[in-house]
């Protein structure tokens, strides 16, 4: 992840993506840089316009939790409801194993 991070501040200050760039970039955050990922890493970027998928991303990311944000309150009630059978039992039986401790100390 840190190397994507690199290449992120190296878009957002102008500077070239180059292998040389990210490793300084690495080492100043004393990363143990490996070079094989830097290469990948450079590969992978190689026609990509940084700026359209960063648009992209943050254009897809209120989309897709939309959704979640309409739902019906339902499901969350019936949740809640079952939450508190469970503790109301949990508390039942606690009780229950209490009574039965005290019934061993008067015989």
């Amino acid at each position: 992840m840190e190397y994507v991070y690199a290449a992120l501040i190296l878009h957002n200050t102008g500077k070239e993506i180059t292998e040389d760039a990210i490793t300084a970039v690495l080492q100043a955050a004393e990363v143990d840089v490996d070079g094989a990922r830097v290469k990948a890493l450079i590969a992978s970027l190689d026609g990509i316009d940084i700026q359209e998928a960063i648009e992209k991303a943050a254009f897809a990311a209120p989309a897709a939790g939309a959704p979640a944000a309409s739902a019906p309150e339902k499901p969350a009630a019936a949740e809640a409801a079952v939450e508190e059978a469970v503790s109301e039992e949990e508390e039942e039986a606690a009780e229950e194993s209490g009574m039965e401790g005290l019934g061993a100390l008067f015989g």
